[in-house]
């Protein structure tokens, strides 16, 4: 074989060779963009999931937000209805002991009440012996009616008069009084108490009042507030 016999054999290897070489690099040039290709879409999706989750995330935020925001309104509505219904019921019942304090006006009426008042309490404690406190101005007109209320319920209660014991050093308060609202007053009545204090029966008009506006209050509400 002579020289151009091997140069166009080495040629021909080379070029082989080459193009061998071209492949490759195109077959790897192939392989690492469709590597890049999924690997970028695989980053993308992932992002995309990400960007998906945070949305999410922050609408579930924003919903909760709006949850909280309308139940606090609804809350702040529903104490502003319940406390405009207490001022009503409060109002009748200021109204109801404003009235109260008419009923001891009118002497000959409020005497029966009172001596009404001492039999039921006599009633209730059944004691042979009590105290009764009452206010100072009402002093004189509970004493007229001792006796009559210790005969009226020794009849009711078919027993022996009971002794009663007028507080003389301890009394009720006294009347309201406009110019002073806060202190303490009672509108009338009497309080009677066993002679060892362990039982109290507290008989007084504001007492009553109390009793009443409680056992009637579901009754008012329905009736005010039928919605």
């Amino acid at each position: 074989m002579n020289d151009a016999d091997v140069s166009k054999q080495i040629q021909q290897m080379v070029a082989f060779i080459r193009q061998e070489a071209e492949e490759k690099a195109n077959e790897i040039s192939v392989s690492s963009e469709e590597e890049f290709n999924i690997e970028k879409m695989q980053i993308v999706d992932t992002e995309k999931k990400k960007i998906r989750q945070d949305y999410e995330r922050k609408t579930k935020q924003v919903e909760v937000k709006k949850k909280i925001e309308y139940s606090m309104q609804l809350n702040a509505s529903r104490i502003k209805v319940l406390q405009a219904q207490d001022d009503l019921v409060n109002g009748m019942k200021n109204a109801a002991a404003k009235e109260l304090l008419n009923v001891s006006h009118n002497k000959k009426t409020y005497k029966k009440l009172i001596q009404s008042l001492i039999v039921q309490s006599l009633l209730r404690l059944s004691e042979p012996a009590v105290l009764l406190r009452c206010r100072e101005v009402d002093l004189s007109l509970v004493e007229s009616t001792l006796e009559d209320a210790k005969k009226e319920y020794a009849s009711k209660a078919k027993v022996q008069a009971p002794r009663i014991d007028l507080d003389k050093t301890v009394y009720l308060p006294p009347p309201p009084n406009s110019s002073d609202p806060h202190r303490p007053s009672c509108c009338g009545g009497v309080v009677l108490a066993s002679i060892d204090g362990k039982i109290v029966f507290e008989n007084t008009l504001d007492a009553r009042l109390d009793l009443t506006f409680r056992k009637k209050l579901p009754e008012i509400r329905k009736t005010l507030f039928k919605e």
